[in-house]
C-alpha cells in the first residue's frame, strides 16, 4: 500500500466537513454474507434475478417470501466488520456525513451508523401492498406469506426490485449529498447498478475528492486515489 496516498486521503478526510460515502455488497462480504447474484448465487433452482421482480412475486410471493426468510435469517447471524466501525467512527468526527449503501442487509445500522440512505430499502422492513405502510419487522415467526395488521393485504419486503424505481426522497438526498461532498469515498461496489454508479461522476463534477476502496477498482471515472484491498484493512488506516 502506497503510504503516500493513505497520507493524502487521510489528510483529505480530517480537513473535509462534508464527506459522503457509497458503499456496495464488498464491505458487507467481509462479514461473510453472500452477494446472492452471479456465480454461486443459485438458490434452490432459482437465480437472485429471477426472484427480486415485481413478477416473480405477482406470480409466486410464496417462493419470494420463502427465499427473503432465508436470507433474514442467514443474516441475522452476520455482524458488521472494521470497515462499517470506521464509517461509525467517520460519522462522529465529520459535522456533514452521508452514508449511501446499496446493501439491505442492515450491518451499517447494526454497527452505530445514523444518517444513512438505504438507497435500495432494507430486509428489516416489510411494506403493504394495499395500503403502503412501512414497519419495521425482526421476527422470524412470520407467516410464509405474511399480511398487513391494518388492511390485511399482502406484505412485500421493503426493497428495491429489479425494474423499479428508487425511492424519491432516497434518490434526492443521495444526490444532495453528492453535489455538497468534499470527499466521496466509494467503497466495495462493483459500480454497474444504476443510479448508484453515476454518483461519483456527479460528486467529481462538483469539486469532489474521489476515493474508491476496493478489492477490484471498478469506477466509471478514474478516481482521485485508488486503494485496493479489502475494506477492512484498509479503513481503518484512513483515520487519523
Amino acid at each position: 500500500m502506497d503510504t503516500h496516498q493513505i497520507d493524502l486521503v487521510r489528510e483529505k478526510i480530517e480537513n473535509a466537513a462534508f464527506i459522503t460515502v457509497l458503499t456496495g455488497a464488498g464491505i458487507s462480504a467481509e462479514s461473510g454474507i453472500p452477494t446472492f447474484r452471479g456465480e454461486g448465487g443459485l438458490w434452490k433452482q432459482f437465480k437472485a434475478e429471477e426472484l427480486a421482480t415485481p413478477e416473480a412475486f405477482r406470480d409466486t410471493p410464496g417462493i419470494v417470501w420463502e427465499w427473503y426468510h432465508w436470507r433474514r435469517e442467514l443474516i441475522s447471524k452476520k455482524i458488521p466488520n472494521r470497515a462499517h466501525d470506521v464509517l461509525v467512527i467517520l460519522e462522529t468526527k465529520t459535522p456533514g456525513f452521508t452514508l449511501i449503501t446499496q446493501n439491505v442487509d442492515g450491518l451499517h445500522a447494526l454497527a452505530g451508523n445514523q444518517n444513512i440512505i438505504e438507497l435500495h430499502g432494507t430486509l428489516w422492513k416489510t411494506r403493504c401492498t394495499g395500503c403502503h405502510r412501512v414497519v419495521e419487522e425482526r421476527s422470524f415467526t412470520m407467516p410464509l406469506i405474511p399480511t398487513c395488521g391494518v388492511c390485511k393485504m399482502m406484505l412485500r419486503p421493503h426493497v428495491v426490485w429489479f425494474g423499479e424505481g428508487i425511492d424519491s426522497f432516497n434518490l434526492e438526498g443521495s444526490l444532495k449529498a453528492c453535489r455538497e461532498c468534499e470527499v466521496f469515498l466509494v467503497v466495495g461496489t462493483s459500480s454497474v447498478v444504476q443510479p448508484a454508479a453515476s454518483f461519483a461522476a456527479l460528486a467529481r463534477s462538483e469539486g469532489a475528492f474521489i476515493v474508491e476502496v476496493n478489492v477490484t477498482p471498478a469506477l466509471q471515472i478514474r478516481p482521485n486515489i485508488s486503494l485496493t484491498g479489502k475494506a477492512a484493512d484498509i479503513l481503518p488506516q484512513l483515520l487519523a
